[in-house]
């Protein structure tokens, strides 16, 4: 067997199992999403004095929601988890967690430099508009060099 051939056969098993892995991981979350929406049913009405335990459940189903919504993107588009996306989910579940976790000063002042860290990374990640202005006008030129006959 070719090399070439043996290593897009290793390379199209990988995929077929992050497919498979990714689509298991999709049903594990929405059966947590679902067990936590019951839970944060049953606490808010059978148990309506723990606020803070409703507050909690809450902001791990949105952490479960944005998980599920960035698998259910990459399965429709087929593209790559965006860095940018993970970062974005960093920033929120560390605010999350900031939010129900507000005992501790100094662990939220830390957790705060996190944050920032993160912003800094995801605005390093994004191009200027200039790149994209010059990124559009590369792209229509090429388009135009297309379209052009030779003239014969």
């Amino acid at each position: 067997m070719e090399p070439k051939l043996f290593t897009q056969l290793i390379i199209k098993f990988a995929q077929i199992v992050k497919n498979f892995t990714l689509v298991a991981l999709l049903f594990l979350l929405s059966y947590l999403m679902i067990m936590q929406t019951y839970e944060i049913g049953i606490n808010a009405i059978y148990e309506s004095k723990s606020n803070h335990l409703i507050l909690t459940q809450i902001l791990n189903f949105f952490l479960y929601l944005s998980f599920f919504t960035m698998i259910v993107i990459y399965l429709e588009k087929r593209e790559q988890f965006s860095l940018r996306h993970l970062i974005y989910i960093g920033i929120t579940a560390t605010v999350r967690y900031i939010i129900v976790n507000r005992s501790d000063a100094m662990q939220n002042l830390l957790l705060t430099l996190v944050i920032l860290l993160l912003i800094i990374g995801y605005i390093l990640l994004t191009p200027s508009k200039n790149e994209w202005r010059s990124y559009v006008k590369h792209k229509r030129w090429q388009y135009i060099e297309q379209k052009r006959t030779p003239i014969q």
